[in-house]
């Protein structure tokens, strides 16, 4: 006979956060930080990457093409991933997901960082980046989802967006890294230089960095709401995914949307902007860059305070109120910028900052789902959104931009009003916690 559900810990809900909570919060986000470093540094160096690993002989088109599809396919690769740890997460354990996870992105990105190029074993090459970029896509579509259930069940009720948000600003701040250590190289590095040897040095330092960051997750404790699950014998029944679909539709349906608002503002407002700034308006690319830092550094900062203010008035309030913020803001830098070069910096940095509102998207989901299917559903709703919404954001923006230079702040309005509606359905599960 089951037992009845567990609301998580309730009865420490009103209790303020401990040292112990901030060291889990900390070793989460600085390993999420890490793991998203690792995810996003090929990237950065894609170009160096095409002419590496893929036969002279092609067209350039082709080469780049072939890079990007190989990068895309870590987002392809993540709904797989993070269904198949989410399962096992709700099964075995948060912890033991959790450690796995950066486990699985750190030793595919050091083995980029030694693989033999095309020059020295042929199409090999290719293959095996396709590989190891496959099994970095499946880790971080565990490490996501898996990130913001454990920091979640792990601090009181209270404090359960503080927490979201502060573990999203970690996954940023990889970003954020990536940029830093991709400039440090590029401006320390001759051309020839980087591509004989030193595009190799960011994936060697993730990957190490990486290995640390398994180390320390040692020392984290499974979370006490799945430790009262499995006492209690209320861990899911069935396949965990199973009830998902069958029983939480209309959580999977909001998350989704709000994923879609959240793709959306990384992959246009921080991602994409900064080439779009260069060819609309003529910027330098060191200028854009500058730019790009300090929006980047702004949102770390905006997911922090989003997470907290969604903690005191509520999730829906807050992303209604900032998404309308972020579509506002994010318009009015496209024409201040046309007028004005001059005021790319701030007005780029206060964008970054209301992009800070996805902060409150996983307090969201961590609420709308049930303990013993948490992980599963928030990891199928999040990642298979991501891979769809994200894989064709920039298709579709860039089709746009056809008929209106507007476009990117015109799509990203439209998600933002979209994120807005769809608040109005959200809905807390029956003990969630």
């Amino acid at each position: 006979m089951q037992a009845t559900p567990f609301d998580g810990a309730s009865h420490a809900a009103g209790r303020s956060l401990t040292r112990g909570d901030y060291k889990t919060l900390t070793l989460a986000a600085l390993g999420g930080a890490l793991e998203f470093y690792d995810f996003i540094i090929f990237v950065f160096f894609a170009p160096v990457i095409g002419q590496l690993f893929f036969p002279p002989s092609i067209p350039d088109w082709l080469r780049q093409l072939q890079t990007f599809g190989i990068f895309a396919a870590g987002y392809l690769a993540r709904p797989l991933g993070g269904i198949i740890m989410a399962h096992f997460g709700d099964l075995l354990g948060r912890k033991r997901m959790f450690t796995l996870s950066v486990l699985l992105m750190s030793v595919p990105t050091l083995l980029m960082g030694v693989l033999p190029t095309y020059a020295s074993i042929g199409m090999m090459a290719p293959v095996l980046l396709l590989l190891f970029r496959v099994m970095q896509g499946a880790a971080v579509g565990g490490e996501v989802p898996g990130a913001w259930v454990f920091v979640s069940e792990h601090v009181p009720s209270r404090h359960i967006g503080y927490a979201c948000g502060t573990l999203t600003a970690g996954l940023t701040a990889g970003i954020l890294l990536g940029s830093l250590i991709a400039t440090a190289i590029n401006k320390s590095f001759v051309p020839a230089d980087v591509a004989a040897f030193a595009w190799r040095l960011p994936f060697l330092l993730g990957g190490v960095f990486g290995l640390c960051s398994v180390y320390l997750r040692r020392w984290l404790h499974e979370t006490p709401v799945f430790a009262e699950l499995q006492k209690r014998k209320s861990l899911a029944a069935e396949i965990p995914l199973k009830a998902v679909l069958r029983d939480h539709g209309r959580a999977v349906i909001v998350s989704m949307l709000l994923t879609w608002m959240l793709s959306a503002a990384i992959v246009v407002v921080i991602l994409m902007t900064p080439t779009l700034l260069q060819k609309q308006f003529g910027i330098a690319p060191a200028t854009v860059l500058v730019a790009n830092c300090a929006a980047t550094l702004c949102l770390t900062v905006g997911c922090v305070l989003a997470g907290a203010i969604a903690g005191r008035i509520g999730a829906g309030k807050t992303i209604f109120i900032g998404g309308i913020m972020l579509a506002v803001s994010y318009y009015a830098l496209f024409r201040q910028v046309a007028v004005d070069a001059s005021v790319l910096l701030p007005w780029y940095a206060f964008t970054g900052f209301t992009v800070g509102v996805i902060g409150a998207i996983p307090f969201v989901m961590v609420k709308s789902f049930p303990p013993a299917v948490r992980f599963s559903g928030i990891s199928f709703s999040y990642n298979v959104a991501y891979a769809v919404f994200g894989g064709l954001t920039p298709i579709v923006v860039s089709l746009m931009m056809k008929s209106s230079p507007m476009a990117p702040a015109l799509y990203v309005g439209a998600l933002c009003v979209v994120g807005a509606l769809t608040t109005l359905f959200i809905k807390e599960a029956p003990a969630a916690r």
